[in-house]
């Protein structure tokens, strides 16, 4: 027994050691460990609080390196000097991300301002992003940064004009359910400060000069428009039997515009587990890139007068670091392209200093770098996804053991081997990277492409190999809009390739049990598959595979009973659960925020609604009353108008749960029956039902969230008693 203790100490002690070299790898890790503890507080701590705990343990840390003789002890406290950084980030970018908000109840009023950029349109609809420089009925100094209004698609107005419009405003929406995604917490770090939708077509006017900063965004959020464009006609010109599917896609891939995108090519991707395709992140920035980088480099190498005289290699990283600063200002600067930049910027960089380009090291300065200008990425999937997913490889091709092929072996059985080789690195890559990301996929997509590997595995090679190079091609002139008719054989490969993408998306979607959904695990599964990632890819001998068990926490742990009901942040929409079945009382209104619910709890949903829904409910355009038999028995009255008293007297009497839209004296019927009123939803937002016993067991949404800067006033009188 003693030997085996010993043996398993010295092994340790072995593990130990080859982690010395590899503690700052952690720093990002701690510094975004800080800065999620921050982001999952319920309360906003002050400011002085992250001051001090970052001065005192970089006191501490100092102590350490100075007087103390344990190398254990040093790295501790330095990493917990970073952490208490990353704490202290947070709450200086939430401050300096302030900005006012659309008041709650504002309602309809009209807004000038000037179109910063068109955002996320879809088929249906478009939406544009308003620097407002008046809100009817708001002071100036109330006026949001920014507001995003949903038009027609035929109402579109290009970035730069300047705009008049009447819109319906609210403030960012809240979450769907308990735990859901907090768009409103994105806006406060975009600084949109309200939504809308507009209620008649926008109007050209003019506004007086916009400040340089404003003026600056507007002219490249223009160019950019103006490339999405051009790149949708040419392409649709040189090779229209792709179709325009394929100009969309090229168009969203380098502008990150989608409105020459259908819904239908957009659902193919999406399904696939293609969805990456359509935000310019990283495969995109690196395709880019490392196309620039390749070409100047055989460039330099094919004319010998200059490969004497200068360094090809720093020449082309130079050329590609350019071409990363370009594609990111013409990419729209959204976060994932911010990531992307950032990381390839740093690998550029490192072979201008005469560093590997492509390490952990080197990724753990972007990680950390990313984290320093935006913070809040650390709870955004993006972020999550991206660099678990580079980390992952970067780990892979660590560990991966080449094999020198046989020097005298005949040329075709060399090629055999290289094309062996190059196909197994492709399905680990594929395979290891889909692995990385699942979690995520999972936990907050609700979903699992079952043939992801497969799919990514060709769409990334055409994309990376074929369609990005062809675009990068004729990127500058199409920028420029000159020479446009020489584009001919460069827009027509990238259209055939987009073509194939858009095919390959399609046909991986329609395979049969292409997609498996999966309701979310507890946060707590989460972070465990999050911390067991990393683990995997920091750590430094066998233990890092603990990391890869992990990993599938999302996966294997337990789900908690689903919800028996669910009721809309404003009480204007609900449903129920009927044998894992959601039941919507009111269908085709509020489909975005039952769609999320349910995925969220992995409810399935009815072939027909409305006869489903006919059949447990008596229901009107002003309510619902459960039939006999129906648990939950929910009466709703949707209308913000009085009800009859014989009306509502009726409602209390079948119902378990009342909710009212209006402000009502309660008849005798309602007593002992729990009523929820405006007032709740305004306290506590959106709402899910639970069974308890015979009754009903009521969390609601704000509590979650608790009182933040981005949470509002809501938060602030706290949640409904139950």
């Amino acid at each position: 027994m003693s030997v085996l203790i010993n043996r398993l100490a010295a092994w340790a002690r072995n593990e130990a050691s080859a982690q010395v070299d590899r503690w700052p790898l952690w720093v990002p890790v701690a510094f975004g460990a800080g800065a999620a503890t921050y982001f999952g507080l319920k309360h906003e701590p002050p400011l002085w609080l992250g001051g001090m705990l970052t001065a005192a343990t970089v006191l501490l840390a100092a102590l350490a390196r100075r007087w103390g003789r344990s190398q254990a002890l040093i790295i501790a406290t330095t990493l917990m000097a970073f952490a208490a950084a990353g704490f202290a980030n947070g709450g200086l970018a939430t401050r300096l991300a302030a900005a006012p908000r659309i008041p709650d109840g504002y309602g309809v009023g009209a807004v000038e301002g000037y179109v910063v950029d068109v955002s996320s349109p879809s088929a249906d609809r478009g939406r544009l992003l308003i620097a407002p420089t008046h809100i009817a009925h708001l002071d100036p100094s109330a006026l949001p940064a920014r507001v995003r209004v949903v038009v027609k698609p035929e109402d579109v107005v290009a970035p730069g004009e300047a705009v008049r419009l009447t819109a319906l405003l609210d403030p960012p929406p809240r979450p769907a359910a308990p735990g859901g995604f907090d768009f409103a917490r994105d806006a406060w770090f975009e600084r949109i400060g309200g939504v809308g939708l507009a209620l008649r077509p926008p109007a050209v006017i003019d506004l007086p000069p916009p400040g340089l900063r404003l003026k600056s965004e507007l002219w490249l959020n223009r160019l950019r428009w103006q490339v999405a464009s051009r790149l949708a006609e040419d392409i649709g010109r040189f090779a229209p039997s792709a179709g325009s599917g394929a100009a969309g896609l090229a168009a969203a891939v380098t502008t990150s515009h989608e409105s020459w995108l259908s819904a239908e090519d957009e659902d193919g991707l999406r399904g696939s587990g293609l969805a990456h395709m359509l935000a310019i992140a990283g495969l995109h920035t690196a395709a880019v890139s490392g196309f620039v980088f390749a070409a100047l480099r055989l460039g330099v190498a094919a004319w010998p007068w200059l490969a004497l005289r200068v360094d090809g290699k720093k020449l082309a990283a130079a050329g590609a670091l350019l071409a990363v600063l370009c594609y990111f200002a013409l990419s729209g600067g959204h976060p994932p392209a911010k990531r992307a930049a950032i990381t390839a910027s740093v690998a550029f960089i490192a072979i201008l200093l005469d560093r590997r380009a492509i390490s952990l090291r080197s990724l753990a300065i972007a990680a950390l770098l990313v984290l320093l200008l935006q913070p809040e990425a650390v709870v955004q999937p993006g972020f999550q996804m991206s660099f678990c997913a580079t980390g992952a490889l970067v780990a892979l091709a660590e560990i991966w053991r080449h094999r020198s092929s046989p020097i005298n072996a005949p040329w075709p059985i060399l090629a055999l081997q290289k094309a062996r080789d190059w196909l197994v690195a492709l399905v680990m890559v594929s395979v290891v990277a889909g692995a990385a990301t699942g979690p995520f996929a999972i936990q907050h997509f609700n979903r699992m492409a079952n043939y992801g590997v497969f799919a990514n595995l060709t769409a990334d090679f055409v994309a990376s190999a074929v369609m990005m190079p062809a675009l990068a091609i004729a990127l500058p002139f199409e920028a420029l809009g000159l020479g446009r008719d020489l584009l001919a054989i460069p827009l027509t490969v990238a259209g055939w390739a987009a073509r194939a993408i858009l095919e390959l998306g399609r046909f991986f979607t329609l395979a049969p049990g292409a997609n498996v959904a999966w309701p979310s695990a507890p946060p707590i599964a989460m972070l465990v598959a999050f911390l067991g990632i990393v683990f995997g890819i920091v750590w430094k001998g066998r233990l890092r595979w603990i990391g890869a068990v992990l990993a599938f926490a999302v996966l294997l742990w337990p789900r908690p009973p689903a919800p028996v009901g669910w009721i809309a942040n404003d009480g204007n929409g609900a449903a129920i659960t009927i044998d894992g079945t959601m039941v919507v009382l009111k269908p085709g209104r509020g489909t975005y925020a039952t769609d999320l619910w349910s995925a969220r709890r992995g409810l399935k949903h009815a072939n027909d609604d409305l006869a489903l829904r006919d059949s447990l409910f008596d229901c009107d355009r002003e309510g619902c009353a459960p039939l006999p038999g129906v648990y939950p028995a929910l009466g709703t009255w949707w209308s913000k108008r009085r009800p009859p008293a014989e009306r509502l007297d009726a409602l209390c009497s079948v119902s378990q749960l009342v909710v009212l839209r209006a402000e009502v004296d309660l008849p005798p019927a309602c007593a002992g029956k729990r009523v929820l009123t405006p007032e709740d939803f305004r306290k506590g937002g959106a709402v899910e039902l639970f069974a308890e016993g015979e009754g009903l067991r009521l969390a609601w949404a704000e509590p979650v969230r608790g009182s933040r800067p981005w949470t509002g006033a809501a938060a602030e009188t706290g949640a409904p008693e139950d």
